[in-house]
């Protein structure tokens, strides 16, 4: 039972820990939070299935190509919305307040497109489960769970071992200094949003096949990735995928020994401890 219930908790912090990282690195790059982040979630979990059960594509096509597309999504709202936002001197609250307007206006988008009803997201891999470490859960969640793993390790060389990376971080912590340097900030700025949405995208597409395909699947998902990355150190990156993992786990442990009602309650509750 524990060892089940340890797995699953990973599983779900993993898919926390993929937004938290989104928020965080965001926060890195603007001083700023996106809520529209969870609906890029949405986003991807929609474009991936147009790719991979309408268009038919192979999996893997259709994952780069949701990634592709979030990317572009979070490039053009960065240069289009918050930009013109902070090159016209208005109150930060007035940019979140944005990203909210964004967020409903991609829920809405996705409505009329694909319609209100839960989308069923065809099986990825032939096998349903696999056993691993003694535990047999849904293949798809054992993917998600690995490529969240995965991609916090690349995203760490990436910022840290790469030059554009060291921009990005120098852009970040200091734009002026990283101006006189010669770093374009504005594009570091503007790809740094297109990865955040980009991830969020690839959530979207890896959890579908788990949770099916709705309006406010990123909405609902959002709020739990945005309390991990505060319980993680709000802007930390690798706090975010602790933090992520820290949420899963409780949520998890309390559905299985206490009551799955209450494990909403539970997370919240260490995100407030946390934030104060």
């Amino acid at each position: 039972m524990f060892k089940i219930l340890l797995v699953n908790g990973l599983i779900l912090g993993g898919i926390y820990g993929l937004i938290a990282l989104g928020y965080s690195l965001i926060y890195r790059a603007s001083g700023l939070m996106s809520f529209a982040q969870g609906d890029m979630i949405t986003l991807g979990a929609f474009m991936g299935l147009f790719f991979f059960d309408t268009l038919k594509l192979p999996f893997w096509l259709a994952l780069l190509l949701t990634f592709a597309f979030a990317f572009l999504v979070g490039m053009f709202l960065e240069r289009f919305v918050i930009r013109l936002l902070m090159n016209k001197g208005v109150l930060a609250i007035y940019i979140v307040l944005a990203t909210i307007a964004v967020s409903y206006i991609i829920q809405n988008s996705m409505q009329m497109a694909f319609g209100a009803t839960t989308l069923r997201f065809p099986q990825v891999f032939s096998q349903g489960n696999w056993k691993i470490f003694g535990v047999n859960a849904q293949a798809e969640a054992w993917a998600c769970l690995f490529i969240s793993l995965g991609l916090m390790i690349l995203l760490h060389f990436f910022m840290t071992k790469t030059r554009f990376g060291t921009s990005m971080r120098g852009a970040a912590m200091d734009p002026l200094a990283a101006e006189s340097c010669g770093i374009n900030t504005s594009l570091s700025t503007g790809i740094t949003w297109g990865i955040c949405a980009a991830i969020a995208g690839l959530a979207g597409i890896l959890i579908g096949p788990m949770y099916g395909v709705f309006t406010v699947l990123g909405a609902n998902m959002g709020r739990k990735g945005f309390g991990g990355a505060v319980v993680g150190g709000y802007g930390n990156m690798y706090g975010a995928m602790v933090g992520g993992m820290l949420l899963g786990l409780a949520e998890t442990f309390v559905a299985g020994y206490w009551m799955g009602t209450y494990k909403n309650m539970v997370a919240y509750l260490i995100l407030i401890i946390f934030y104060v």
